[in-house]
C-alpha cells in the first residue's frame, strides 16, 4: 500500500475518532456563536441539559452525521497533504532544512486544501447543529429560520435553490483566514513541543497527547473570532438575518463587535477549550500511532 493512502487512512481515522469525542460540546459551541435563543445565559451544563430534555441523547449528535462525513476527508487530507508538502518543500528546498517554518508552511497550506475540498459539508453541520427541537429556530434577533433540514442532502439542495452553488462557500474566506494560520501553528506547535520530548525513539502516547492539546489550543486561540464569523455567515440567508448580511470577513468581525459586543467574538471560547483539548490531543496521537501500527516510514528527524 502506498505510503500516501496509509496517511490518507491514519488521518481519516484519527479525524473521526477526535470529533465524535466531542460532538455534544461541539454542538453547544455551534449554539452559543450564533446566539440561538438564551443558550449562552444558561452556561455549558444546563445547555447539555437542555438539549437532553427536548431532544434526547441523539440530540448531542444532531449534525455530527454531516460533521464526521466533513471531517473524516478534511483530516485525511489534511494530514496527508501535510506531509507531501512538507517532502515537496523539502525536496525542492533543501537548504529550509526541517525546522519548524517548514511545518508551518506546510501546515498552513495543508489546512487551506482540506478546506477547499470538503467546506460545503461544514456549512450543512453548522446548519443543522443550529436546530434545536421544541425551542424554535429563533435568533436572538428574532429572525426565524426556515423549516428544520431533513439531513445533509436538504441542506445542500435548499442552498443552492437559495443562493446557487455559491451559496455553498458562503464563510469560505473566514474560514480560511483562520484555517491557514491555525493549521500552520498547530502543526508548528506539535512538531516543536514533540522534539522536545525525551528520548530518540517514538513519543509515548501520552506524550502525544499533551503536544497535541498544547498546539490545538495555541492555533485556535489565535484564530477563534474568525470561527465565530464563519458559524454567523454560515446561517445567514434570505429569510435569516443575523442583524444583516455581512459584505465580508472584516465587515463581519466589525457588524459582531458593533452590534453584538466584541465579547460575541471570542462566544464559545471556554467551551472550546473544553472540547479542543481532547479533540486536538486525540487527534494528534491517534494520527501518530496508526502510522506506527500501518507502518508509515518515520520521516526525516530534525537536527
Amino acid at each position: 500500500m502506498p505510503n500516501y493512502v496509509k496517511q490518507l487512512i491514519a488521518g481519516g481515522v484519527a479525524g473521526g475518532l477526535s470529533k465524535t469525542a466531542v460532538a455534544p460540546l461541539e454542538r453547544v459551541k455551534i449554539l452559543y456563536q450564533i446566539k440561538h435563543g438564551n443558550f449562552q445565559s444558561i452556561g455549558v451544563w444546563r445547555s447539555l441539559m437542555c438539549i437532553l430534555k427536548t431532544e434526547g441523547p441523539r440530540g448531542f449528535y444532531k449534525g455530527n452525521g454531516a460533521s464526521v462525513m466533513r471531517i473524516v476527508p478534511y483530516a485525511a487530507l489534511n494530514f496527508a497533504a501535510y506531509e507531501q508538502y512538507r517532502h515537496w518543500i523539502l525536496e525542492g528546498c533543501p537548504a529550509a532544512g526541517t525546522g519548524p517554518v517548514v511545518d508551518l508552511v506546510a501546515g498552513s497550506l495543508a489546512g487551506g486544501t482540506a478546506v477547499l475540498c470538503t467546506y460545503p459539508l461544514d456549512l450543512a453541520r453548522t446548519r443543522l447543529a443550529y436546530q434545536v427541537k421544541g425551542l424554535g429556530n429563533t435568533l436572538a434577533q428574532s429572525a426565524v429560520l426556515p423549516a428544520p433540514y431533513k439531513g445533509i442532502a436538504d441542506v445542500c439542495s435548499r442552498v443552492i435553490k437559495e443562493r446557487g452553488i455559491r451559496g455553498l462557500y458562503r464563510g469560505l474566506c473566514p474560514t480560511l483566514y483562520g484555517i491557514l494560520p491555525y493549521a500552520g501553528l498547530k502543526f508548528f506547535a506539535y512538531e516543536t513541543l514533540k522534539s522536545y520530548l525525551p528520548g530518540d525513539t517514538e513519543p509515548s502516547i501520552a506524550g502525544k497527547l499533551v503536544c497535541g492539546a498544547a498546539a490545538g489550543v495555541f492555533g485556535q486561540t489565535v484564530t477563534y473570532p474568525l470561527d465565530v464569523v464563519r458559524r454567523q455567515m454560515q446561517v445567514q440567508s434570505e429569510n435569516a438575518l443575523v442583524d444583516a448580511q455581512f459584505k465580508g470577513t472584516l465587515n463581519g468581525l466589525s457588524r459582531i463587535a458593533q452590534t453584538q459586543g466584541w465579547k460575541q467574538l471570542f462566544a464559545g471560547l471556554g467551551i472550546n477549550y473544553l472540547k479542543l483539548v481532547p479533540s486536538a490531543a486525540i487527534g494528534f496521537a491517534a494520527y501518530d500511532s496508526m502510522k506506527v501500527w500501518l507502518r508509515v516510514p518515520p520521516r526525516e528527524r530534525r537536527p
